[in-house]
């Protein structure tokens, strides 16, 4: 009788979905067969700060700048499990570009959203064309292989909500012109277009926000200069200029209301599948604390050769960093549960608040496992261009970005004791 097949190789997604159906297991491996490659750069690319441009290929060739895009628009038909499991494993390899691929994976939630939208019934008849040929020119797009960055953050603050935007669109003949800074996105000089929000001209609220495909290379746009800061180094993440940029009007969606209209049928947060950023982060946690635990357990003492990860005070930091990240790992689990489950198995209100908290639990004890592993490994270890230099850089983003922890509490506590959700995109007037 023969022997049975032996099992399949264990994924990196496998580390945090417990389970996967044979559709999500073959985009997994797509995901997997890349990872080599991802983790063979990324220390060169965190020195040089800078993206590594046949990233871009890689993940074109591989068929995963579509993964999220359903297969009749040309995509591989992936849900944000699939996404949320994509992040993670590229994070354990290069967090620069599993940040930069979830920013270009958020711009599908622009072709799904409108699409759900219209069939939930919240456009009329009239609108639903012009809806419609925007939703599936993103997504048809995204599935031909090109990289969108997501353009969204601004400079300029709002007391009332997490992200504020200036950038102005004024009418022109045939179509738009766009005038404004985007201080932070990922693949700034790298993707092929650019999915730029804007509000349109003489209008004010969320009502007035609209969506326009800018192409890279469209005359006005400019990078912004790069920046040194903390965070993923090689992400390009330093943001654009438009200086009356012209978008023709079959490349933008500008009816009134579309924007908050999409954010009703949304299951978590309207900016696109934001725990797969999370995923990201405790991708690169879980590469950190791998790496500190086979290092102590490799080396050894001199006078005793005991391996070091054996002393008392290693077992401490060993076991505080097992816990915060499986304390990562149990927050990100529920919140996947709770935007995927069918049905619902909770209201989209209780959803929202559980990120709001998630968020910052994630990404908090995501940064604390690599303060773990800086006093684990110690001064050998603390080197700007070790593993673990480099994970305290790269976590320490994770605690500001989109909102701190704090803020996060506040919102949830808010929900809580007075039943609104926190706006999370208001408008206000550039400075001239």
């Amino acid at each position: 009788m023969p022997a049975p097949p032996p099992p399949p190789a264990r994924l990196t997604a496998e580390r945090l979905l417990d389970s996967m159906t044979p559709a999500e297991r073959a985009r997994a491996e797509r995901v997997e067969a890349v990872l080599p490659a991802l983790r063979a750069s990324a220390a060169g690319a965190d020195a040089d700060a800078a993206f590594p441009a046949g990233h871009v290929a890689l993940l074109r060739d591989a068929g995963l700048l579509g993964l999220v895009v359903p297969e009749e628009y040309g995509g591989l038909g992936g849900t944000l499990r699939d996404l949320a499991a994509a992040t993670f494993a590229m994070g354990t390899a290069c967090p620069s570009t599993a940040l930069a691929y979830f920013f270009h994976n958020t711009s599908a939630s622009r072709g799904l959203l409108p699409l759900e939208a219209i069939r939930a019934g919240l456009f009329t008849p009239e609108e639903a064309g012009e809806v419609t040929a925007f939703a599936e020119r993103v997504l048809t797009t995204m599935a031909s292989g090109r990289w969108l960055a997501n353009f969204a953050s601004e400079s300029v603050k709002s007391s009332g909500a997490n992200i504020s935007i200036a950038t102005a669109a004024t009418p022109a003949p045939g179509g738009w012109l766009l005038s404004g800074e985007k201080s932070f996105g990922c693949a700034t000089g790298v993707a092929d277009t650019y999915l730029v929000t804007a509000k349109l001209e003489g209008k004010d609220g969320p009502d007035a926000l609209a969506l326009f495909l800018v192409p890279r290379t469209a005359s006005g746009v400019t990078s912004r200069e790069p920046w040194n800061g903390l965070g993923m180094r090689a992400s390009a993440n330093h943001g654009i200029r438009l200086t009356d940029v012209f978008v023709p009007d079959d490349q933008a969606l500008t009816v009134p209301g579309a924007f908050t209209r999409m954010l009703r049928v949304s299951r978590g947060s309207f900016v696109g599948n934001q725990l797969a950023i999370a995923a990201v982060y405790t991708g690169a946690a879980q590469a950190v604390y791998d790496h500190t635990l086979a290092t102590l357990t490799r080396r050894t003492f001199a006078d005793t050769g005991r391996p070091i990860a054996s002393s008392p005070v290693h077992q401490v930091l060993i076991g505080d960093m097992t816990q915060r990240l499986q304390t990562a790992h149990l927050w990100l689990r529920r919140q996947l549960e709770l935007e995927t489950s069918e049905p619902p198995l909770r209201p989209k209100s209780e959803v929202f608040t559980h990120w709001r908290l998630g968020k910052g639990s994630v990404t908090e004890a995501c940064f604390d496992v690599a303060l773990g592993a800086l006093k684990a490994c110690g001064t050998s270890g603390a080197t700007m261009d070790g593993p673990v230099g480099r994970a305290l850089r790269d976590l320490a983003m994770g605690l500001v970005m989109t909102f701190p922890a704090e803020r996060g509490r506040l919102e949830a506590a808010r929900i809580a004791t007075d039943a609104q959700e926190n706006a999370l995109f208001a408008t206000v007037e550039a400075d001239r």
